[in-house]
C-alpha cells in the first residue's frame, strides 16, 4: 500500500529537497500546504516556531 494514498504525492524540488547529508528537507511551500506546525524545529519553517522556547512566534 502506498504510505501518501491519503494525501497527495510530494514533489521533490517543490515540497522538500534532499540536503547534502541525505535528509528529505521540508520547503516553505509544504509546511503552508499543510496548514500547521509540526513544532519539530524544521528549517524553512514559516510557523515561525522557536525550539528554544517551544513557542509559535505570530
Amino acid at each position: 500500500m502506498n504510505d501518501q494514498s491519503n494525501e497527495k504525492k510530494l514533489v521533490e524540488g517543490e515540497d522538500f529537497y534532499f540536503t547534502p547529508e541525505g535528509y528529505k528537507c521540508f520547503t516553505e511551500k509544504h509546511h503552508l500546504k499543510r496548514g500547521y506546525c509540526c513544532k519539530s524545529g524544521c528549517r524553512h519553517c514559516p510557523y515561525g516556531f522557536n525550539n528554544k522556547t517551544g513557542r509559535v512566534k505570530k
